[in-house]
C-alpha cells in the first residue's frame, strides 16, 4: 500500500531563521511558522482562535535563500515532509522533535512583508494611477506623449483567459524548489 507524507503550510515566521552549516559544508536553516485557525465559539457565540507553531527545517540552497530573504513576520508558502527525529538533552534525557523539511517554498507578500512583489516599487504617495505609469524612458525620447491603445473588450469566454491555470500567481516567480 502507498503511504503519503506531504505537509502544505502557509503561515508567518515567528523568529528570523537561523542558518548553521554542517561539517560537510552544507547550509541548514531552523525557523518557526505560525498557523491561526479562527472559528466562533458555538455555545458563546465568541471568536476563537488558536496558534500552532511549526518548526521548520531547510537544506542547502534553500536554506541559503530562506536565511537571506525571510524575516520575523513575513508569510510564507511552504511544502515538505514530517520528519521526527530522536535527541539526548543536556539532562541526559531522550527527547523527541518533530519538524517539517521543507521541499518547496513560496515567498508571500512584498519586500517588507505587505503584497507589493520583489523590487524597487515605488512609495504609496508616489504611485501612478493604474495604467498611467511613467515610462523614463519614453519621456526621455519624447516618445511619452503617444496615447495607449485600449486592450479588446473581453467576451467573457473562458477561452479568451490567458491563462490555463487560474492559480497561476501562488505558485509565481518566487517559488524555489529543490
Amino acid at each position: 500500500m502507498a503511504s503519503v507524507n506531504k505537509v502544505i503550510l502557509v503561515g508567518n515566521l515567528g523568529r528570523d531563521p537561523e542558518v548553521r552549516y554542517s561539517a560537510e559544508g552544507s547550509a541548514i536553516c531552523n525557523i518557526s511558522i505560525a498557523t491561526t485557525s479562527q472559528w466562533k465559539d458555538r455555545t458563546s457565540g465568541e471568536r476563537r482562535e488558536e496558534t500552532e507553531w511549526h518548526r521548520v527545517v531547510f537544506y542547502n540552497r534553500l536554506a541559503e535563500i530562506a536565511s537571506e530573504y525571510l524575516r520575523k513576520g513575513r508569510p510564507v508558502y511552504v511544502e515538505g515532509r514530517l520528519r521526527t527525529r530522536k535527541w539526548t538533552g543536556q539532562d541526559g534525557q531522550e527527547r523527541f522533535t518533530t519538524e517539517i523539511i521543507v521541499e518547496q517554498m513560496q515567498m508571500l507578500g512584498g519586500r517588507d512583508g505587505g503584497g507589493e512583489g520583489y523590487g524597487n516599487t515605488p512609495q504609496p504617495e508616489q504611485r501612478q494611477p493604474q495604467g498611467q505609469q511613467r515610462n523614463n524612458y519614453a519621456d526621455a525620447t519624447g516618445r511619452g506623449q503617444q496615447q495607449r491603445q485600449a486592450p479588446p473588450p473581453s467576451s467573457g469566454n473562458l477561452a479568451d483567459m490567458d491563462d490555463d491555470i487560474p492559480f497561476a500567481p501562488l505558485l509565481s516567480r518566487h517559488a524555489y524548489c529543490i
